[in-house]
Parts: C-alpha cells; structure tokens; sequence
C-alpha cells in the first residue's frame, strides 16, 4: 500500500509569541521578537508557526521543479543558534544586489538571508527585501 508523505513544514496551531518565548539567547529572542515586528508590519499578515521553527508571513502555492505542488510562507524566518535566518524568494541575491549592498553584515544561498544581529543591518534595507519577496509570491511584481 503506499502512503504519500505528508510535509512537515506546514502551520500549526503553535503560537509563535509562545514559540520566540522559548529561545534560550535573550539577545537572539529579542532580535526574533523585532523581527516578527517587522515582517508582520511589511507583509500586512500575522505571525503563523510553520513546522516546529519557522515563523512565516501569509502564504502561496508554489511547485516544486520534482513536480510537487504545495504551500509556503510568503516570508518567514527561524532563530537559530547561530543566525536569525530569514526566508524570502530564490535567487534573491542576485536580483536584489544593489539592496544586499546596503544591508550590512550577512551570508545569503537558495533563497535564505543569515543574518547575526539585527542591530547590524540597515533595517530599511532589509524592509525592502522582504516587501518585494512578498510581492514577488504574491504575483505582483515580477522576479527580477
């Protein structure tokens, strides 16, 4: 009999106030809690716990390139250990160079922003990433 494997990356019914309450690293929950802000504040929706560590921004179907159709956050993040790790759109450091360039201190790959201390990144810069991710999923801008 075969079974179809049911992804593990969708919202549950976790808070995620309750969620960001319980990172260990005062300084890391503080710039998750100010990050939350923000992309709640550009995005225009709520903070929705997807799976057990990412918070994300709204939704959108997307197709995988194996052909497999399913939902994601608009935008997201998780408060890693090491990094706050923003998710925003594939390719993105390409497209938005000129912005990256003003946003200070980061590491970016597929579509994920690693960034060590909000404090050290231009926040304007960093609400305009995130605005035109959105945009981009919600299909009202163009990927480029």
């Amino acid at each position: 009999m075969a079974t179809s494997k049911q992804p593990v990356t969708v919202p549950t019914g976790v808070s995620a106030d309750d969620f960001l309450a319980t990172v260990p690293d005062q300084r890391r929950r503080a710039d998750a809690e100010r990050l939350r802000a923000v992309l709640c504040e550009v995005t225009g929706a709520p903070a929705v716990m997807w799976g057990p560590s990412i918070v994300g921004f709204g939704s959108y179907h997307r197709t995988y390139e194996s052909g497999r159709t399913g939902d994601w956050p608009l935008v997201g993040f998780s408060p890693r250990k090491q990094h706050l790790v923003v998710y925003l759109i594939g390719g993105f450091e390409e497209r938005y160079a000129s912005v990256l360039t003003r946003l200070g201190p980061h590491k970016a790959g597929k579509g994920c922003l690693y960034l060590k201390r909000l404090d050290d990144v231009d926040e304007s810069a960093l609400r305009e990433l995130v605005d035109r991710a959105a945009r981009v999923h919600r299909g009202v801008d163009r990927a480029g």
